[in-house]
């Protein structure tokens, strides 16, 4: 089953059990669960793309799900720059050839305000907020059939002023990352990362 079917059947899972009131297994919660783990597991980086654009309302919606990710004492220390237009897909590919803009449709450039953060600098948590919300754009985006690949910005002190200057991002913003997507031109096999000499009980 394609993943925009998965994502289809766990909205409509969860809604089945949210309007009759019955238990979560009598519903096929079991159903549920498999399609999310799947979306997870089956996620991989995509680098080339076709020509077909991506809805605003879906863009809108990939970045509603990055902001409800995790965040330390609910700062949300986020905000984000979603790019659409051919000629600053073009820019943005120029500071980097790897941010992969060549062929996408539309990018995702989600930054941490410092202005939203308990201490006002760097040294928050920022970027691990950020960077759950980063996931959940990508796991999103996945569901959805898009194809998504992120590209890294901070704290790369070279690319970082470059990014700002062109998306004329104030001073309390900085950008961590581009998410480049579009609907996948190849597809991969996803790689198998579980290693279970990497998982630890109790002590190490």
């Amino acid at each position: 089953m394609k993943k925009k079917a998965l994502f289809a059947a766990l909205v409509c899972c969860m809604g089945m059990m949210a309007s009759c009131g019955c238990k979560e297994d009598a519903c096929g919660n079991a159903d549920a669960s498999e399609a999310v783990i799947e979306n997870i597991m089956t996620r991989t980086s995509i680098r080339k793309f076709n020509d077909v654009p991506i809805p605003v309302d879906t863009l809108n919606l990939l970045v509603k799900a990055g902001m409800a990710a995790p965040t330390a004492m609910n700062q949300q220390p986020w905000d984000f720059v979603v790019i659409t237009e051919r000629e600053m897909l073009d820019s943005l590919d120029s500071v980097k050839p790897w941010f992969n803009l060549k062929t996408a449709t539309a990018a995702i450039v989600v930054c941490g305000n410092m202005a939203k953060t308990s201490d006002g600098n760097e040294n928050g948590y920022w970027v691990q907020d950020c960077s759950a919300a980063t996931e959940n754009i990508l796991l999103a985006a996945h569901a959805y059939g898009l194809g998504a690949v992120w590209c890294g910005v901070y704290p790369n002190q070279e690319i970082v002023p470059q990014v700002t200057r062109l998306l004329q991002l104030p001073d309390s913003i900085i950008p961590l990352n581009v998410i480049t997507m579009g609907h996948p031109a190849d597809n991969p096999e996803p790689k198998d990362k579980f290693k279970p000499g990497n998982i630890h009980y109790q002590k190490w």
